[in-house]
């Protein structure tokens, strides 16, 4: 039996024994759906959780006089990470090349904004390009790879989803803008209030247990903004990159970059389309066939 069919057999164990004291009443069926909700969340963040803990613990505790940089033992994890989401069968090859795709327009822009002063990796290592070590450009990935997964997990349908060239259109406008805000005006308050019009009617449909619930895609855009905030906040308190304004001793990450990773989630939110093409959402009370099968199923 692999992995993956192993995986699906304790989630069918576990949701046997949890499902009848789900279904005395409905507050039990409330928490019982939220835990299924959070471990999906948990589940579809498997390689950007990973990459997080690698972050902490290399943070505290690699050894100055070690013979492999941090930096490089960041970049063979992450590779040795994705092999084993891909043998596994955790993440599917057309996932993994949309995910390299990012990994590489992360790492460009990464190779401008550290040339130009934004952030900077203050240690040494081998495996890099400039003042870029290759680790970061998974950091991107792991936004890609959640994306992909929860996409899956969650049976994402979409509402009211805008024409398609629309949000390549931001998307593309986006990361140009992150480049040429050095040297022309800074449209990012056009492009969020171009992502509103496109946005503003589209609702997810997603299915944490058997129910489908309904969200504003502008509200899930802005709560993955938000993680990933707080993802940033773990990477620079490890000083794995520090920005200008950390140099004496660490802060908390501005605010202020809440907006640049809502811009820069739409371009890996429209790779993801690529391989994951928006569905239209069915009637709003159908359920998803075999859902109660699939139920907390982290199918990868």
């Amino acid at each position: 039996m692999s992995l993956k069919d192993r995986i699906k057999a304790r989630v069918a164990a576990f949701d046997a024994y949890a499902r009848p004291w789900a279904q005395r009443g409905r507050w039990h069926g409330w928490a019982y759906e939220f835990l299924l909700f959070g471990l999906k969340q948990a589940w579809a963040c498997l390689f950007g959780g990973a990459m997080l803990a690698l972050l902490l613990l290399t943070g505290f505790f690699w050894p100055d006089d070690a013979p492999l940089a941090r930096y490089d033992f960041l970049v063979v994890a992450a590779v040795v990470i994705q092999g084993l989401l891909l043998a596994t069968r955790l993440e599917r090859p057309e996932e993994a090349v949309v995910i390299l795709i990012f990994h590489v327009v992360g790492t460009g822009m990464e190779l401008f904004k550290t040339a130009h002063g934004s952030w900077i990796y203050p240690e040494s290592n081998l495996l890099r390009i400039g003042g870029v070590p290759l680790f970061s450009g998974f950091m991107y990935a792991c936004v890609g790879s959640y994306m992909a997964r929860a996409i899956r997990l969650f049976e994402i349908r979409f509402e009211s989803y805008p024409p398609l060239w629309g949000p390549w259109v931001l998307a593309v406008l986006a990361y140009l803008n992150f480049f040429t805000h050095h040297y022309l005006p800074d449209i990012r308050w056009g492009l969020f209030a171009l992502s509103a019009v496109l946005f503003g009617r589209a609702l997810f449909q997603f299915t944490p247990d058997l129910k489908v619930r309904r969200m504003p895609m502008l509200l899930g855009f802005g709560l993955v903004s938000l993680f990933i905030w707080v993802a940033e906040n773990v990477g620079t308190f490890t000083s794995a990159w520090i920005y200008p304004s950390q140099r004496d001793g660490w802060s908390l990450v501005p605010l202020g970059k809440l907006g640049s990773w809502y811009l820069l989630m739409m371009l890996s939110f429209v790779l993801v389309t690529v391989v994951h093409r928006p569905e239209r959402a069915p009637a709003r009370d159908a359920a998803p066939a075999k859902a109660r099968a699939r139920q907390a199923e982290p199918t990868g």
